[in-house]
C-alpha cells in the first residue's frame, strides 16, 4: 500500500502553522457518539475548528487530501483500517502532524497506546465509554488541553529561532544554586505529554547513574504498569512499578501504581517505597507532592527533583520543600513541553536551579549527580 501524500500545509487552504489561526482537528472513531461528544467538547473552544470526523483510518488518510490538520485524534479499534495501522501512514502521508490516540480503559488499551506513543504519536487520552464522554469533565479538560499544547508544540518547531529564544536561562525567573552534597535520589513528577517526555529523558540519562529514582505520572492503574514496562524496554535504566516495601537501589526507577501514592520510607540504613491509599492530592492519586514531602524527609533534603511537562501545580508545594530543605531542582521548559503547568509552576515560584528543553534535560540531571558526589 502506497501512503497518500498531503500538500505541504502551505499550500492548503486554513493551514495553521501561522499563529492567529484556529487549530484544526480531526476526530478519527467507530462511534458516531464518541465522534459528536468529542466534536462538541473541541468544537466549543473558540480557538479550534473540528475540520473532519471519519469512522476508520482509510477515511482519516482520505481527509488529509481535503483538509489542513493540525492534531488527530485517532481510536484504536475500528474497522476498514485500526488506528495503529493508520498511524504511521497519517505520519507520512502529513509530516509533522500530531496523533492523540484515543484508548480505553483497559491493559489492552494501554498497551497499544504505549506502543503507539513509540511509533509517533504524539500523546495518548483514556476515552470513556461512549455515554460517559460528553459528561467526563476530567477527560475533556485532558484532551482540550492536550490539543492545545500539541498545536502550539507543531507551530514552534516552524519557528526554530522564536522557541530558542532564552532556553536554558529560565527566562524571566529567579534560578537557585545547586546544593553542594550529593543528592542522595532522583524524584521526577509528570502529567499531561509525560509518556513521550519520560522515553526522551530517560534514554538520555547515563545507565551508571548513581542513585535511586522514583517517579510520579499521572495515570490510571492499567496504564501505569505498561508505561513501567515500555520505559524498561529502553534498556537504559530498570524500571518497574513499585510494590510495597520495594528496596529502592542505584540506578533503578520506580514507578506509582495507578490510585496509589508512591512514597518514600527510611528503613535502616536504606530507603523503600511505600504505597499508599490516601485522599487524592490536587485531584491525583498518585500525585507528585506526597512523593516529594516523603522522598525530603527520608533524605533529609538531599534529592534531585525533575519536574516535566504536565497539567495542574501538582509537586508544587513538594518542591518548595525539598528546596528550603537544601535540595535542588529542575524544570522542562515551556517550549518543549506540551503543558506547562506543573514545571511553569516551580519555574514561577523561584525554586529551580534549571529551566532547560526537554533535550537537554537528561545531561544536566547526570551532571549535578556526578558534581554532587564529586563536592
Amino acid at each position: 500500500m502506497i501512503p497518500l501524500r498531503a500538500a505541504p500545509a502551505a499550500a492548503r487552504p486554513g493551514a495553521s502553522p501561522a499563529g492567529g489561526q484556529k487549530i484544526r482537528v480531526m476526530i478519527c472513531d467507530d462511534s458516531a457518539v464518541i465522534r459528536f461528544a468529542i466534536g462538541s467538547l473541541l468544537g466549543a473552544e473558540k480557538d479550534i475548528e473540528v475540520v473532519a470526523r471519519v469512522a476508520h483510518g482509510r477515511a482519516a488518510l482520505d481527509a488529509l487530501k481535503q483538509h489542513a490538520v493540525d492534531v488527530v485524534v485517532l481510536d484504536i479499534e475500528m474497522p476498514v483500517m485500526d488506528g495503529l495501522t493508520a498511524l504511521p501512514l497519517l505520519l507520512e502521508a502529513c509530516p509533522g502532524l500530531s496523533v492523540i490516540m484515543a484508548s480505553t480503559l483497559t491493559e489492552r488499551g494501554a498497551e497499544i497506546s504505549m506502543r503507539a506513543l513509540r511509533l509517533g504519536a504524539a500523546d495518548y487520552v483514556p476515552k470513556p465509554s461512549a455515554m460517559a464522554v460528553a459528561g467526563d469533565q476530567r477527560f475533556g479538560a485532558e484532551l482540550i488541553a492536550k490539543v492545545h499544547g500539541l498545536a502550539r508544540l507543531r507551530r514552534t518547531r516552524h519557528a526554530p529561532a522564536a522557541a530558542a529564544a532564552g532556553a536554558g536561562d529560565g527566562g524571566q525567573f529567579p534560578l537557585r544554586a545547586a546544593a553542594r552534597q550529593a543528592p542522595l535520589l532522583l524524584a521526577i513528577g509528570s502529567s499531561t505529554g509525560g509518556p513521550n517526555a519520560l522515553f526522551a529523558l530517560v534514554q538520555s540519562l547515563p545507565p551508571t547513574l548513581g542513585v535511586p529514582i522514583v517517579l510520579t505520572q499521572h495515570m490510571p492503574p492499567a496504564f501505569t504498569t505498561i508505561l513501567a514496562q515500555h520505559i524498561d524496554k529502553l534498556g537504559i535504566l530498570p524500571c518497574a512499578e513499585a510494590r510495597d516495601g520495594d528496596a529502592l537501589v542505584p540506578g533503578r526507577i520506580l514507578l506509582a501504581p495507578g490510585n496509589r501514592h508512591l512514597l518514600v520510607r527510611r528503613s535502616g540504613g536504606s530507603m523503600v517505597a511505600r504505597l499508599s491509599d490516601a485522599p487524592p492530592e490536587n485531584f491525583c492519586r498518585p500525585a507528585v507532592d506526597p512523593m516529594l514531602r516523603s522522598a525530603c524527609e527520608a533524605t533529609g533534603g538531599r534529592m534531585l527533583v525533575a519536574m516535566l511537562t504536565g497539567m495542574g501545580q501538582d509537586g508544587l508545594l513538594g518542591s518548595r520543600q525539598v528546596v528550603e530543605a537544601g535540595g535542588t531542582l529542575v524544570a522542562q521548559d515551556e517550549a518543549t513541553s506540551v503543558v506547562w503547568g506543573m514545571p511553569g509552576a516551580v519555574a514561577r515560584a523561584g525554586l529551580a536551579h534549571a529551566v532547560l528543553p526537554l533535550p537537554q534535560l537528561g545531561a544536566k540531571i547526570a551532571s549535578l549527580i556526578a558534581g554532587g558526589k564529586r563536592g
